[in-house]
């Protein structure tokens, strides 16, 4: 997002809406992956052909936050495994149909895909889901959902926004979508039109350093962040 007051540029093709491999139908009938590491990129691993480039003031595009998703993931599973096995990562495309899904036994279908494990246990209790503006193909900002489905009161959806209140709408109708109520948690904020899906990545990576620590799901927060595309751009160069 644009700091108030000044042009907007024009879009970069990396910052279009995310891409939806299914469409968008109230008959649609959406079948993800019944693993974690299908559905969730967990096995993906970097190659020659699978490196995404990002240059200095691209917008991300799902590519580019699915991909550190699963480097992510890659070493969660190595670090703290059992973490790991309570945490899912959610690929944008897959956060995106959630929330356009009207129908709700394809929801839950869909739901059971990401949270079961690989015997089909429901194993799961942390969600970081990527949120995006787009309604027309026109997506301008991203923003952090982390769904706590274990929260004493009820599941609650944390929402960190570097442009607070810009994605306010969308991450309530995510929420809504998923039962469970929505909490808006501080987060730096960005100075630039440009590094939204940045501090997407590096939030999921600082809530999840916070978790390994052992802090609780409702003091998390996000003030001190320091979003670095230098860093980013580093790890998807592999």
């Amino acid at each position: 997002m644009w700091p108030a007051g000044e042009a907007e540029p024009s879009l970069p093709v990396a910052a279009q809406s995310p891409s939806t491999p299914y469409e968008l139908r109230d008959d649609a009938h959406y079948a993800f992956p019944r693993t974690p590491s299908d559905a969730l990129l967990g096995a993906w691993v970097p190659t020659a052909s699978s490196r995404q480039l990002l240059d200095n003031m691209e917008w991300l595009g799902d590519e580019h936050i699915a991909a550190d998703y699963a480097l992510l993931l890659r070493d969660l599973q190595k670090d703290n495994p059992d973490l790991a096995a309570r945490t899912r990562l959610v690929e944008p495309a897959i956060a995106h149909v959630l929330r356009r899904t009207l129908n709700e036994d394809v929801l839950l279908e869909n739901l059971h895909g990401i949270v079961n494990d690989q015997d089909g246990n429901d194993t799961a209790r942390f969600l970081f889901l990527p949120v995006n503006d787009d309604e027309d193909d026109a997506g301008h900002h991203w923003s952090l959902l982390l769904l706590d489905r274990d929260a004493p009161e009820g599941p609650v959806a944390y929402h960190y926004d570097s442009a607070e209140g810009r994605n306010h709408t969308h991450a309530a109708k995510l929420a809504e979508v998923l039962h469970a109520r929505l909490e808006r948690r501080p987060m730096a904020q960005q100075q630039n039109s440009y590094d939204c899906g940045v501090y997407v990545v590096d939030g999921t990576r600082e809530l999840v350093s916070q978790l390994s620590q052992g802090q609780r799901p409702e003091l998390l927060n996000l003030d001190n962040l320091v979003a670095n595309r230098r860093a980013l751009q580093n790890r998807l160069r592999g």
